[in-house]
């Protein structure tokens, strides 16, 4: 529509009451246009999940910046400089998020991811344990759980791997790496028959997985030599 024009055929009326819808009219449009304007801003989680996490955290940066309380803004941010092993400066984004929102799960699990990749594994293990808590269900669910089975893996406890990682391939059965991971945890612990059937559960969903392949050869080599 052509606003101009319109405002200017009002203009050219000479009663008072075309003069009052006018002044109405030159009121709420500015602020109409306005809010118009506010609603293409650039969606920072859009760029996440295409890819393009540089252009995610640059968006954050300036949503803080005008918000600092913005919680939201802070999780992607994190998630962003995570992707892109900045894991510090996630850190920072963190604490301050969860000086917003103590209990935020997202805020908890951005915290164990950025403890488990820094190799502090008993931290990690507390923030993730909290999401499990907070979150039975939660989004994230099945990667803490991998996490966990990754962690009591370095630790050299087989056993709770296993658990973990058994619970992971439960909420995501399709993740041909994360059986390989359970398997290795099940071999690494003796029990040779479980580790197989992980190894072949593995391979049937992807049969090019070198480490699930050499994993199941040595395991059945070890049960021959028995």
């Amino acid at each position: 529509m052509d606003y101009v024009r319109w405002i200017k055929k009002f203009q050219s009326m000479k009663t008072s009451n075309n003069r009052i819808i006018l002044g109405c009219i030159l009121l709420v449009i500015p602020g109409w246009l306005i809010y118009s304007q506010t609603q293409i801003r650039p969606d920072a989680l859009a760029e996440y999940r295409n890819g393009n996490s540089e252009r995610a955290a640059a968006i954050c940066k300036d949503e803080i910046r005008v918000n600092p309380r913005n919680l939201d803004a802070h999780v992607v941010i994190c998630w962003s400089l995570i992707r892109l092993n900045r894991y510090q400066d996630a850190l920072e984004y963190a604490r301050l998020g969860r000086v917003i929102s103590r209990y935020d799960p997202r805020v908890i699990e951005i915290l164990g991811e950025i403890n488990y990749y820094e190799g502090r594994n008993v931290e990690a293990l507390q923030y993730f344990q909290e999401y499990i808590n907070l979150a039975p269900e939660g989004a994230r669910i099945e990667t803490v759980y991998y996490f966990l089975g990754e962690i009591y893996i370095r630790l050299g406890r087989f056993r709770h791997a296993d658990i973990a990682l058994s619970t992971a391939v439960h909420w995501m059965p399709g993740n041909a790496a994360w059986w390989t991971r359970l398997a290795y945890a099940r071999e690494s612990a003796g029990d040779l028959q479980d580790a197989i059937a992980a190894y072949e559960r593995a391979l049937s969903l992807n049969s090019q997985l070198t480490d699930a392949r050499r994993g199941l050869t040595r395991v059945r080599q070890g049960l021959n030599s028995r």
